[in-house]
């Protein structure tokens, strides 16, 4: 069987996200927000450049809010579930570090329950805040809540982003001279989310349980809707 050239490949995705728009985002969102590193936010950015009406581009962020969501619950249920023994070794296998929980544990003191929303902007907080709600004592009812109103703020952004620059990006990207390029920018994006992320480790070391378990008086800040203080999140 003859391999596909990369040019033939690259438009072969372009037109399956053009068939499937819907379920390419949903999944891809899904994906990304369980933790494995994924270009959930370019395909968002790039599919309103296949919709045809103003109705689909609300379908979209509603298809990516339902994936994304549905994605936090992978993090939040091992929190819930298994514990931070078990936590441990999920930060391991999406290559989180120290850092990225002593982070997670600051938003939490800072922000409270506004920490749920402002996480999903945060790449190596968002998987965290939501492993640590689950760890801590932030009710499910609460959680799904807060993670559901950062997320439709987060997929609208981009969404709208995608609205304005979509069609221009796909157009830009897939001329014969620029399919390299696209294809070198989706590569190098990839490598640099992986490096990083290894570079993060080895400078802060593994996330460790031990500080995982130091959770619950932030999660109980986010239960009661306060911050550090004793203020609530403006």
């Amino acid at each position: 069987m003859a391999l596909l050239h990369p040019m033939d490949l690259l438009q072969t995705h372009l037109n399956f996200l053009a068939n499937h728009p819907f379920s390419v985002v949903f999944w891809s969102s899904l994906i990304e927000a369980a933790g494995i590193p994924f270009p959930g936010r370019v395909i968002l950015i790039l599919t309103p450049a296949f919709l045809a009406t103003e109705t689909d581009v609300v379908r979209l962020i509603i298809v990516a809010t339902i994936g994304a969501v549905l994605g936090d619950h992978v993090p939040y249920t091992a929190g819930r579930l298994a514990g931070p023994r078990m936590l441990s070794l999920y930060c391991k296998v999406t290559l989180g570090s120290a850092r990225c929980v002593e982070r997670t544990l600051e938003y939490f003191r800072r922000f409270g329950a506004a920490a749920l929303l402002l996480s999903r902007f945060s790449t190596s907080v968002r998987i965290f805040a939501s492993a640590c709600a689950g760890c801590g004592h932030v009710t499910y009812r609460r959680y799904l809540a807060l993670d559901t109103l950062g997320t439709v703020v987060y997929t609208t952004l981009w969404a709208l982003v995608g609205c304005v620059i979509g069609e221009r990006a796909v157009v830009f990207f897939t001329t014969d001279r620029r399919r390299w390029l696209f294809l070198g920018c989706v590569a190098l994006a990839a490598a640099t989310l992986i490096g990083y992320r290894l570079w993060r480790r080895l400078r802060y070391g593994g996330a460790r349980w031990s500080e995982i378990e130091t959770v619950d008086e932030p999660c109980e800040l986010v239960e009661r809707g306060e911050s550090r203080g004793g203020r609530r999140p403006a």
